[in-house]
């Protein structure tokens, strides 16, 4: 065993021990609810523009990034454009021709305008409509149509039907070793009084869309490792991997 594989073994050893830990996990739970009552989220920035993310999550969607390289990453749910544009910057580095595919219902004026202007602008491109729209999901496959590496992330409305919907509409385009990442899956582990006047709620959100698509479907398991390794991340049971 070479030294790369003696830390890659360490690093294994650890996650094993993570997932083990029932105490650390479930302090995890409790800091996130907490933290969740002070919008921590909204605190980072990437390249000026807020991306309303855990900073734990974005590292782990640069490793996915890497491993994967897609030609093609979809995010519904664009929001400030922090985060599309943290992926544009990823596949920039990476090189090729990979680029992103922003879908949002409404993409604000002083939003796009931010984000027509950045530098990472270059390797993306947005289409204004509902994710569910059969308009808005012709116009995803012209995407999707020669690409060899697609990933999905959804983060848009976040009841149970919509991401059911979602997941329907878009998982066929996920090539086998990609992922579909379902982000705000905590939202089912959150207390009530967090939930506000949301039309999402314990019983409705992209956690329970997750447990019903798979008992639709044989192509997506669960990531728990990773789930694991980041303890905070508002995608528990989130990280799909296409294994078919």
């Amino acid at each position: 065993m070479n030294e790369h594989e003696k830390f890659a073994a360490e690093v294994k050893a650890n996650i094993d021990g993570l997932l083990a830990d029932k105490d650390v996990q479930a302090l995890s739970r409790i800091w996130l609810r907490e933290i969740t009552r002070h919008k921590y989220a909204y605190n980072f920035r990437w390249m000026g523009r807020p991306i309303i993310q855990f900073p734990q999550d974005m590292i782990a969607m640069q490793e996915l990034i890497w491993d994967i390289k897609p030609d093609l990453i979809i995010e519904t749910g664009i929001a400030h454009g922090g985060s599309v544009l943290y992926y544009a910057s990823l596949l920039e580095l990476i090189g090729g021709d990979g680029y992103v595919l922003g879908v949002d219902i409404d993409i604000r004026a002083h939003n796009r305008e931010e984000i027509v202007r950045h530098p990472m602008s270059k390797r993306l491109k947005m289409i204004q409509g509902s994710s569910i729209d059969l308009a808005t999901i012709r116009q995803v496959e012209e995407h999707v149509r020669g690409k060899r590496r697609v990933l999905l992330i959804l983060d848009s409305n976040h009841t149970h039907e919509h991401v059911m919907a979602e997941m329907r509409a878009y998982s066929s385009f996920v090539t086998k070793d990609s992922y579909m990442v379902v982000f705000d899956t905590l939202l089912e582990d959150m207390p009530d009084d967090l939930l506000n006047d949301r039309p999402w709620g314990k019983g409705n959100n992209p956690k329970t869309a997750v447990r019903e698509f798979l008992l639709e479907t044989d192509r997506f398991e669960i990531d728990e490792r990773m789930v694991s390794k980041l303890l905070i991340t508002v995608a528990p049971d989130g990280y799909l991997r296409c294994v078919r």
